[in-house]
């Protein structure tokens, strides 16, 4: 069970019962594995149900398959599940038998076994709820206490056999990926037909609604490549409408924030207030940061490197967008409409899930942007309400193809744990400003307070000044310290700093985010001891020197391995709008893919695309290679293959390590 947890994760709302059974019936409509043209059985369809039997019954599931249908081929499909059995490791054995005519549930062989999981397999993917999409969990109708005489297909003999053998029964499509694993796992594929589960559902919108999570995931990636299908300047104009939109709409957008914000009182941290509160300034700059992006260059489609691999034979990396992007933020409203627009503009697919305290305010920016999107909007843009769909959602990692979350190192945390799917941000925001020996002190100040008061609240405020031994004589540890006080900020002593300012309350960790107008001071001997510092107790995020030694901040912008480094300017620098990019999806301290603030182009990945005049390979006998690097690619330098004319060229962040972002 240890590899179907890992694999998939603990099993969905009322499904725990489903997950529990170790004696397992699968039965299999004949038809569902029929080639397409209807001659014959599919060996491939056939090989993928075999694969899966295979694996659980390696893991101690005691397994038995049913084929209903047409004698004849269910006879010959029983022969080739055998002979696949025979050549897989660990050999293994599940009894195969007829059960007669597609249709009728093999109840027969469920008693027989005893068995406490019955997974019929056809080409329908369960039972369709009211809104068209399956059902997570059959329920009978109100007032009902089992399926009506019009309930559909094997509902009224399911509910029968799940009630009376205490087994219950999982509708689900033979086409689905990985359908068994997913089912035994206790996951969102198919529907449930269970008197039990269906009591412990009672009427839940979730169970209503189960593959939906799945449903919506595959509805965002079809309107993603409907969206890349446009012209660059039809998605700039759709860009443009959004904005206009949340103008237009700028009255009932701060209604709704209103009701959240009164909703909110009392409930949650100053911290989170302050995040949840929208103002026509706020709104006025999204505005503004969706018609930068509107005007940004072309993202999808551009030409980064161009080889000849031979003569006639051209080979071409170009960018493409990632695909269908999982977002989650806590109570910060104005992060939906940035995150959709940076979707739009790269060609991805988005499903947005905001914390519960902006419930009005995100539902409100919702309407208004796939109302300007049009027919493909609630496709493209979804909001996720609850968070069954996102526990879902996070199990879908051949649906969903990145995970950004936004918002608490708990959050952060907890998804990463909790999922497959890459994930791209940072749990910490926990920023440094180092003062120089040789640094400005008036400007030291300047940017220390801008770092800290400008919004104690975001993950790119200091947390953390660390100042030069030498100010302690000059007095600049006690100047740094009453600006701080005059500003109103709780001001925390380090070690090396209690012994000067004893009446200072020590911070509570080393290495601690308040996310408040509050900070730590603490002494360093030099500037390697204050990069150590960084390293030991920083999160990676951004961090500063104050000084007016160039030579001194060179060392530190090349020494301090942070997604952000700066000289000279504000921690609260770090942030997309700012750097230019209209706006951000977040900002990422991960080692692989996007670091910093993450913008359009940290929503692309590439692609290969070869053209040839009939080559083959022949062993490498039919083609002469000559790796020629040709123009017209923004990466410069050789092949990343090696071979002829191999360099090591290669765009930074494309090819090696990122460094960050370094701000001068």
């Amino acid at each position: 069970m240890g590899l179907l947890v890992d694999r998939f994760g603990k099993p969905v709302a009322f499904r725990e019962g489903v997950a529990a059974a170790r004696k397992i019936i699968v039965q299999v409509a004949i038809s569902s594995v029929a080639n397409q043209d209807g001659q014959g059985i599919s060996l491939a369809l056939l090989g993928t149900v075999t694969d899966q039997l295979q694996l659980l019954a390696s893991l101690g599931y005691e397994l038995q398959l049913v084929l209903s249908g047409d004698k004849a081929t269910c006879d010959k499909a029983a022969h080739a599940v055998q002979n696949l059995l025979k050549l897989k490791e660990p050999v293994v054995t599940v009894p195969v038998e007829h059960g007669g005519e597609e249709g009728r549930l093999a109840e027969a062989a469920v008693k027989a076994a005893a068995a406490k999981l019955l997974v019929y397999l056809s080409a329908s993917k369960g039972v369709e709820a009211a809104d068209g999409r399956v059902a997570r969990v059959y329920q009978p109708p109100a007032g009902a206490t089992a399926p009506p005489p019009t309930a559909p297909g094997l509902v009224g003999a399911a509910w029968a056999l799940s009630g009376g053998c205490k087994c219950p029964v999982v509708l689900a499509s033979m086409a689905e990926q990985d359908v068994l694993l997913r089912v035994v796992a206790g996951q969102d594929v198919g529907t449930v037909v269970d008197p039990a589960a269906a009591e412990a559902a009672g009427g839940s919108k979730a169970a209503a609604t189960a593959s939906s999570a799945r449903d919506m995931a595959v509805r965002a990636r079809t309107a993603s490549r409907q969206l890349q299908a446009l012209s660059s300047e039809e998605r700039s104009q759709l860009l443009l409408k959004v904005a206009d939109a949340l103008l237009a709409a700028q009255e009932d957008i701060l209604k709704a924030n209103a009701r959240d914000v009164q909703e909110a009182q009392g409930k949650i941290t100053d911290s989170l207030m302050q995040r949840l509160v929208l103002k026509p300034a706020k709104i006025a700059q999204l505005a503004e940061g969706i018609r930068a992006i509107a005007a940004q260059e072309e993202p999808l489609g551009r030409l980064l490197r161009k080889v000849e691999v031979a003569e006639g034979l051209i080979l071409d990396k170009v960018t493409v967008p990632i695909g269908v992007l999982l977002v989650i933020f806590e109570a910060r409203p104005d992060a939906l409409p940035q995150i959709a627009s940076l979707a739009i503009r790269s060609g991805n697919g988005l499903l947005l899930k905001g914390g519960k305290e902006a419930t009005h305010s995100n539902a409100a920016l919702h309407k208004v942007i796939v109302e300007a999107l049009g027919p493909m909007g609630s496709d493209l843009i979804a909001l996720v309400t609850s968070r069954e769909e996102i526990e879902s959602l996070l199990a879908l990692d051949d649906v969903v193809d990145l995970v950004i979350p936004r918002g608490s190192n708990a959050l952060v945390s907890h998804i990463k744990r909790n999922t497959r799917i890459p994930v791209l941000g940072h749990a910490d925001g926990i920023c440094h400003v180092y003062v120089d020996a040789a640094a400005d002190l008036d400007s030291a100040i300047k940017i220390v307070l801008d770092a800290k008061t400008d919004y104690p609240a975001a993950c790119n405020a200091v947390e953390k000044v660390l100042i030069h031994k030498d100010w302690v004589g000059k007095g600049g540890v006690k100047a740094i310290y009453e600006a701080l006080h005059q500003a109103g900020v709780e001001v925390h002593a380090g070690d090396a700093v209690k012994p000067l300012l004893p009446e200072l309350p020590p911070p509570p960790a080393p290495r601690h985010e308040y996310s408040a107008l509050a900070v730590t001071l603490e002494l360093v001997d030099n500037m390697e001891v204050a990069i150590d510092h960084i390293h030991k107790y920083g999160s990676a995020h951004t961090d500063c020197i104050v000084t007016t030694d160039g030579g001194r901040a060179e060392a530190f912008l090349r020494g301090v391995d942070s997604a952000c480094v700066f000289h000279n300017a504000s921690t609260r620098f770090a942030d997309g709008f700012r750097f230019g990019l209209g706006a951000e999806v977040g900002i990422s301290t991960s080692r692989i893919h996007a670091r910093g603030p993450v913008g359009v182009e940290g929503l692309l990945t590439t692609k290969w695309v070869l053209r040839g005049e009939g080559h083959v390979v022949a062993k490498d006998q039919g083609v002469r290679f000559t790796h020629k690097v040709l123009a017209g690619g923004s990466e410069a330098g050789g092949s990343e293959a090696g071979g002829a004319g191999a360099g090591a060229g290669g765009r930074q962040g494309s090819t090696g390590r990122r460094r960050g972002c370094v701000v001068m």
